[in-house]
């Protein structure tokens, strides 16, 4: 997995290219607790993501909960595979897409 960050202000775009599994998972939660102080605006792009296991669902629910708290998470770039999974887990009444 590779995630690119962009810093822009207040807006953090943040594109995240492979696999978010078990493996990864650990990875963009630990870049999430270094990079949000004063972020209000959190952009996930996953136009480059493969796949996304319940642990990465885990790092994006924990992302939303904190994001909630001072501004607004929004996902872009979102493939029907991985719309999918976000539908049948329900996450995706729960996260923002745009």
């Amino acid at each position: 997995m590779t995630i690119n960050k962009n810093l822009e202000g207040s807006k953090l775009t943040v594109a995240v290219e492979g696999r978010l599994d078990t493996t990864t998972a650990p990875q963009l939660e630990e870049e999430f607790k270094n990079s949000l102080e004063g972020v209000e605006d959190l952009v996930l792009d996953f136009s480059k993501l493969d796949y996304i296991s319940s642990a990465g669902l885990r790092v994006l629910l924990s992302a939303q909960k904190q994001m909630n708290k001072v501004g607004k998470m929004t996902l872009t770039g979102v493939s029907p595979e991985i719309m999918e999974i976000f539908e049948v887990t329900g996450f995706s009444d729960i996260l923002t897409f745009a």
